[in-house]
């Protein structure tokens, strides 16, 4: 396993543990069993390291739905059955981070700078939901964004209460939750 890997795995564990406020990257560091500066040599500051475990040590969401394959009832389940895992497990890293404004103001703005932030998921899925009804796959009057802010809404509430009820090694939802959220929704969308 390479040090960037290890870097990865031990930051994941100490965010989720510490949460991203309560962790360092010399803690980080010594967890992966490397110097604070290597570190630094994979990872430009704390902000990307934040988002490489985001993007590569969560369940993938956002870019699951491939539009013209599956269905697209299909894809929306998949979809909103990774983001429940997602806001599952991202939430005890990100709620230190949240109750700070003043870091949670510092974060935004570096954030931004990397493209990224808590909008990009409805963003992505919008984009979907978009190019499926320019293949005549979603009405025409339907309204993506809105749609795209309501299951994704419903992600973050449903994986924060699995969470916050569910022991730590509890399995994620099952992908008949995810069903069950898309479902009232398709009628506003297929054509």
């Amino acid at each position: 396993m390479s040090a960037r890997e290890r870097i990865l795995d031990a930051a994941a564990d100490v965010m989720r543990e510490r949460g991203v406020a309560g962790a360092t990257t010399k803690e980080i560091a010594k967890a992966a069993g490397y110097s604070e500066a290597l570190l630094y040599k994979h990872f430009r500051d704390k902000e990307q390291l934040m988002l490489s475990v985001l993007k590569e040590r969560m369940p993938a969401f956002a870019a699951r739905a491939v539009p013209g394959e599956a269905t697209v009832e299909a894809n929306l389940v998949a979809v909103v059955h990774g983001g429940l895992a997602f806001y599952r497990r991202a939430f005890p890293m990100m709620a230190s981070m949240a109750a700070q404004p003043v870091l949670l103001a510092a974060t935004r703005t570096s954030l931004r700078q990397y493209g990224a932030g808590p909008h990009e998921p409805v963003r992505a899925l919008t984009r979907y939901l978009d190019a499926e009804r320019d293949l005549g796959r979603v009405a025409a009057g339907a309204d993506t964004a809105a749609a795209a802010a309501l299951l994704m809404g419903a992600c973050f509430q449903q994986g924060f209460l699995h969470y916050f009820a569910a022991a730590p090694d509890a399995p994620d939802l099952p992908e008949s939750a995810a069903a069950d959220l898309v479902r009232p929704l398709l009628p506003a969308l297929l054509p």
